[in-house]
């Protein structure tokens, strides 16, 4: 093949190399704009996983490399006046420039011609001039080429909120360092680390709203390094901060980070007759932001797999769609990390009032790629002391050779209560109430959650009215008959050692539906009541059509969560949760999506949240001082239009001041034209910027399928407590065998089951099987 790389950073020569060496009667070109040894940039960072990838594709080059990178273990994270080492971590580091100048050299040993100072203003002249079957665009993150063709390339090209800048420095750090400094104008971090012997990396970043109060847009280019130098000085031990961009002037050097995606990475061309794809390649093609350090890897990979596909018995245009197809997945994993990464210091400010071992957890776990049990792999005495710690701050008392349970196993204090644990069994409808009164079925329903360990069982979301149900089987609270009910299923769950919960709702629009098994959200065959809702709009389609409520009807449900909530208290409930979510009646005020009012209760945020708010005050006035009050929130709609998360924000706050002790963070539903974003763990984000932004107690739900997601989400406080559903729906004694896996003997099984913790105990911790 004739191949032409235009672009001459990692991706273009390793590329280059990998079919030379696959083939040598390949003719391959490499086009580059600067000299040989320019570069910009200092340090690029590798995880040892990645050097494995490179020995594999070709030995002596990853030799070389390896040879000339500095290696480390160690994070070490320095917050407020505290500097915390995280051990087992495993990254090399490399000069940018030594690395191009190790694959320049490699490439020419094994005939890739290099053309240098050459810059491609016309792609297909290129192709031409060396007849090329294919061409590689893997010219960087301004990719002409793929500026040129968005039609085809169709590239998403986010610029991300903070500023940055890459520097050097000869002090010479023995770990990755992340140094968070506060001053006047807001909080900087820097990302230092040593790359080649006497030399570190030390990127600045900080929000762009901090970079302009500083006044650093208007410096010369000294005077913002200068800036740094003085903000970072008791970390650089008198070393000068130094720029290799001085073809720079001023403030430019202070880039924002543009995440690029495109959703497809081939171009082809008729050119002369001949159809030639243009494939991106790199960051041409993607961008992984620095704080995961993957954007080097993410280019040496690309080329691994199109050589790979190149290699097989494949057509050339097959041999990109498998490419495409393989590498669009991987990077969107990296990118899926690095989204949060970047979110994560983009927002230092929301975490600035945690202590310096939860901030640094909360750094260490910002990707989601690393775990809680990852990090205990990683460095075991270090995640043990970090849980002992943890653990005292949740109030327990531990000897010294105790050892301390993991997160999620941690008590938690609400007013008066305390939770044994961090695990909740969510509010889930059973769809199994005769005329809204529980029966012998939900006596064991939930008696068995409370006996598997969830420290609290929320009862599912209980109607305040007859019309107020979902369906004829959804369970009530309007007369004595149902509190008498309820209360024989709190003494199960209180049997069970767990405390007591209860949502209350009221349908709305989505009322008078079938049964969840039946058809779901579609109206009864017959038997339907009337439906009442903010404005007079249908759920979808096939749903009956609200009518728009009126002050009356405000009052009489009002009301209605009043007595629920008197009547909630006489069953013997230890808190209740009122339901402003997922379209129901107060959700539907509460979106602007369906909520389409002229008078005070519609248009502005507080007025589409007064009549919730008038609802939940009204239930505080008469649940008992001691008891904590929780509400749940659809914290987007996922759909244009609707509930943003910033508004989710501002909606737990108005809740806060109301005496709300736990917001219940979840999402969706609230439109049928939703589009949500699922994965694991998908709503958590959401509940740490209501934990952290609005100073409340919030529980994650979503997702949450094991106890290594539960540890990560509450140590690093994403969020108090994890609620789970289907988890439990699936194994009621979903926390007692989360807790076998960990290995942690402690939790307090029920006596009548003790044999049946010694066997599962035995069971997971068996020896494997050899032969």
């Amino acid at each position: 093949m004739k191949i032409v790389c235009i672009g001459g950073g990692p991706a273009g020569l390793y590329f280059g190399l990998l079919m030379k060496l696959q083939n040598p009667d390949n003719h391959i070109v490499v086009v580059e704009r600067n000299r040989p040894y320019d570069t910009f940039g200092w340090g690029v960072v590798f995880s040892d996983a990645t050097m494995e990838n490179l020995r594999e594709a070709d030995p002596v080059s990853a030799q070389t490399i390896g040879d000339a990178f500095n290696h480390w273990d160690d994070i070490e994270t320095h917050f407020k006046g505290r500097a915390i080492r995280s051990k087992g971590h495993g990254f090399i580091g490399i000069g940018r420039k030594k690395l191009l100048n190790i694959l320049q050299a490699r490439c020419e040993e094994v005939g890739v011609e290099l053309v240098f100072e050459t810059n491609v203003e016309d792609e297909q002249d290129i192709a031409r001039r060396y007849q090329a079957d294919l061409v590689i665009a893997s010219d960087g993150i301004n990719s002409r080429i793929r500026n040129k063709h968005p039609e085809s390339f169709k590239p998403d090209i986010d610029e991300r909120h903070c500023r940055f800048v890459w520097l050097g420095t000869k002090k010479v750090f023995d770990a990755f360092n992340f140094i968070f400094v506060e001053n006047e104008h807001g909080w900087f971090q820097a990302h230092a680390y040593r790359f080649e012997d006497g030399m570190s990396t030390f990127i600045v970043e900080t929000p762009h709203e901090t970079w302009a109060k500083a006044g650093i847009e208007n410096m010369s280019q000294e005077e913002g390094i200068k800036y740094c130098e003085d903000l970072f000085a008791p970390y650089l031990d008198g070393n000068p901060l130094v720029s290799n961009a001085t073809h720079l002037r001023g403030s430019a050097i202070w880039i924002r980070f543009p995440r690029v995606i495109c959703n497809n990475w081939v171009h082809w061309e008729n050119i002369d007759g001949k159809n030639v794809p243009f494939v991106l390649m790199g960051d041409a093609a993607h961008t992984a932001h620095f704080s995961i350090g993957s954007g080097t890897k993410l280019a040496l990979e690309d080329a691994i797999t199109l050589a790979n596909h190149l290699k097989q018995d494949e057509s050339l245009e097959q041999a990109l769609e498998q490419y495409s197809a393989e590498r669009s997945i991987d990077v969107l994993r990296i990118q899926n990390a690095a989204r949060n990464s970047t979110e994560w210091f983009e927002n230092v400010a929301r975490y600035a009032n945690m202590a310096p071992e939860q901030f640094t957890y909360s750094m260490l776990t910002r990707s989601q790629r690393i775990s809680h049990e990852n990090l205990r792999l990683r460095d075991p005495a270090g995640i043990t002391e970090f849980e002992r710690w943890f653990a005292t701050q949740a109030g327990m008392q531990l000897g010294a050779d105790q050892t301390p349970p993991p997160p999620m196993f941690t008590p938690f204090k609400l007013r008066d209560l305390t939770l044994k644990n961090r695990i909740v069994f969510s509010p889930t409808l059973t769809y199994s109430a005769k005329d809204g009164v529980v029966n012998d079925f939900h006596e064991v329903h939930y008696g068995a959650r409370a006996l598997g360990g969830a420290a609290l069982v929320m009862a599912e979301m209980t109607a305040v009215t007859p019309d107020g149900r979902v369906t004829p089987g959804c369970a009530g609270l309007w007369n004595d008959d149902h509190t008498t009910a309820w209360s024989d299923v709190v003494k199960a769950i209180h049997s069970g050692q767990a405390l007591a919960g209860i949502q209350l709702g009221h349908a709305g629009r989505r009322g008078s539906t079938q049964v969840g098994w039946e058809q779901a959200n579609r109206p009864l065959a017959s038997g339907n009541w009337d439906l009442v809702s903010a404005s007079a709009l249908p759920y979808d389609a096939n749903s009956a059509c609200p009518t728009e409520i009126t002050r009356a009807q405000m009052d009489t449900i009002r009301d209605a969560f009043v007595a629920a909530t008197q009547r909630a208290d006489a069953a013997g409930f230890d808190c209740l949760e009122l339901q402003a979510a997922h379209g129901y009646l107060l959700s539907s005020f509460i979106s602007p999506l369906t909520n389409q009012r002229s008078d005070e209760y519609g248009g502005s945020l507080s007025n589409r949240l007064a009549y919730p708010l008038e609802v939940f005050n009204a239930m505080r006035a008469v649940w008992p001082a001691h008891k904590p009050l929780f509400v749940r929130i659809s914290a987007t709609d996922w759909a244009e239009g609707g509930t943003s998360v910033d508004e989710a924000v501002e909606i737990a706050r108005c809740f806060k001041a109301a005496g709300a002790d736990v917001v219940d963070v979840s999402s969706g539903e609230v439109v049928s034209e939703q589009k949500p974003i699922y994965g694991r763990m998908y709503q958590t984000p959401f509940a740490d910027r209501v934990r952290n932004e609005v100073g409340i107690a919030s529980m994650a739900v979503g997702a949450i399928l094991e106890a290594d997601h539960a540890n990560s989400i509450i140590a690093a406080g994403r969020a108090d407590l994890c609620a789970l559903s289907r988890a439990f729906l699936a194994n009621p004694n979903w926390p007692l065998h989360e807790a076998a896996k960990l290995g942690y003997h402690d939790i307090q099984w029920p006596a009548q089951y003790q044999w049946g913790q010694d066997w599962l105990e035995r069971q997971e911790n068996r020896p494997v099987l050899q032969g």
